[in-house]
């Protein structure tokens, strides 16, 4: 599933194609998605230039001369960019013509979808306005996550993972963080001290930022804006690792479930 680091390569990826460039045309070849692209209000875009692109949690912000274009990938969507006229594949769902150039949606599982939104308005908008801070932001402390979390009985991993609290922390890097910093994934939020969650909060900066650096974590389905995949998946301390050696301690990794999602960890180094 593209997690912020996927949609974050695709947007520096796309950015310096698209950005000034003038939408020709829109076609809708599959509208039962998630978020259903609505074809007619898509096609007022047409002849507007794109402004910016930006991405907000897992979201990315195509900002045109008078709306936004809210693209979300889903659980198996990604966003190629091919010649004009380039044969189109099965799940190929929405293309926009760029002049000799394409921006193809593609998605097997048609999770992801298309919103289209005032952009004066997007910080209120529905998608957007109970979201917490960017996790690569200034906000995003030892100190924030302690005071949110007092009083929390939830174990960690899921408080992290919950994007009221920071955005953008999937379960792959909320596993690699919480394994940098130390911390067992089903230790109850609210007694963890502030210092320790200076040590998660930095973790999470550093394995986001060394992530998008190295294009995502490919496991199924993500490409890039450029089809490519990315290779953080490589780099891996503990997740998908259940039962291999820890890194650190060369005991066996745990697996265990928590909030519905699969927790590797090791019971030696995270207390």
């Amino acid at each position: 599933m593209p997690e912020l680091p996927e949609v974050e390569t695709t947007r520096r990826g796309l950015a310096p194609h698209l950005t000034g460039a003038t939408l020709s045309e829109i076609h809708v070849r599959q509208a039962r998605l998630r978020h259903p692209p609505d074809a007619t209000a898509l096609s007022t875009l047409c002849g507007q230039t794109v402004r910016a692109l930006e991405r907000r949690a897992k979201y990315l912000l195509m900002h045109f001369d008078t709306r936004t274009l809210i693209v979300h990938l889903g659980m198996s969507g990604s966003l190629r960019l091919l010649p004009e006229g380039e044969p189109l594949r099965p799940h190929d769902h929405v293309v926009l013509g760029f002049g000799p150039q394409q921006l193809v949606y593609h998605d097997p599982r048609r999770f992801g979808g298309f919103v289209l939104a005032h952009t004066e308005s997007l910080p209120d908008h529905a998608l957007f306005r109970h979201l917490g801070p960017e996790p690569l932001s200034d906000a995003l402390t030892g100190d924030y996550l302690y005071r949110l979390s007092r009083g929390r009985r939830q174990g960690v991993k899921p408080f992290i993972m919950d994007q009221r609290i920071v955005v953008g922390v999937g379960n792959i890097y909320a596993t690699e963080a919480l394994f940098s910093s130390g911390i067992r994934p089903d230790r109850p939020a609210g007694r963890i001290s502030r210092t320790r969650y200076d040590c998660l909060a930095q973790a999470i900066k550093a394995i986001l930022s060394a992530a998008i650096e190295q294009g995502g974590t490919t496991l199924r389905d993500f490409v890039n804006g450029h089809g490519k995949p990315g290779y953080f998946a490589q780099t891996l301390q503990v997740y998908g690792r259940e039962g291999t050696p820890c890194p650190a301690c060369q005991r066996p990794l745990r697996l265990l479930r928590l909030g519905g999602r699969s927790s590797v960890f090791c019971a030696s180094c995270q207390r």
